[in-house]
């Protein structure tokens, strides 16, 4: 057993509490060829980063807001196969006393949608898409929850599943676990630890303690 120590715990959403992949992939296919952009060409390079910054990467500013709105909207209105990942809900609803946040790329309205459907169980704190001006890898997120919760970032645990947000939490000055469950573990070793899935982790006063690791 590894043990982290921490003052809180400051998870990602995507990939890392919830598989809303199917959701994600339906409405790009559905969305990207109104704009005449490749769908899996924006796949390739959409997950962990906010949906704002991805569609800028294809449009031009003036068309950003309203692209965005309309792919948000796909998404937050389709919830078919979203599910909680492996060890998610045990993990939660046992912090054991440990300070615990979620911030998430999503819209307020995706990320409601997505938890509710996966059972989820939600922090007081919650940082979502519209809460900072940069999305990851830029540290706001971080930083901002860490603010909320009244703790050093430094002193906090992120866990994530993709490398924008793996180089957030660090950039935040965070521990980070990364979870390869929507990357190969080879592609996330800039984490300081990765383990298959949050069955591999658990809380206790002050710390995570991580079973095995990738």
């Amino acid at each position: 057993m590894t043990a982290l120590p921490c003052a809180a715990v400051l998870f990602d959403t995507d990939g890392t509490l919830v598989d809303s992949t199917p959701v994600v992939e339906r409405a790009a296919r559905a969305w990207a060829p109104r704009y005449g952009i490749d769908p899996e060409e924006y796949l390739a390079g959409a997950h962990g980063r906010r949906t704002s910054d991805r569609v800028a990467d294809f449009l031009p500013p003036e068309r950003v807001a309203e692209a965005t709105e309309e792919l948000d909207a796909l998404e937050a209105a389709d919830t078919g196969g979203i599910i909680a990942l492996p060890g998610v809900q045990d993990l939660l609803l046992s912090m054991d006393g440990l300070a615990w946040a979620i911030v998430t790329s999503m819209d307020r309205g995706q990320f409601q949608a997505r938890t509710a459907a996966a059972g989820i169980p939600l922090p007081e704190v919650v940082v979502t898409a519209e809460d900072v001006t940069e999305g990851k890898p830029d540290p706001s997120g971080y930083l901002l929850a860490a603010s909320r919760l009244g703790v050093d970032p430094a002193a906090c645990v992120v866990v994530e599943d993709a490398p924008a947000g793996i180089a957030a939490g660090h950039a935040a000055g965070a521990t980070v676990l990364a979870v390869a469950t929507s990357h190969a573990a080879s592609a996330l070793t800039a984490a300081d630890l990765v383990v298959p899935d949050l069955t591999a982790v658990r809380a206790e006063r002050g710390a995570l303690r991580v079973r095995s690791s990738t």
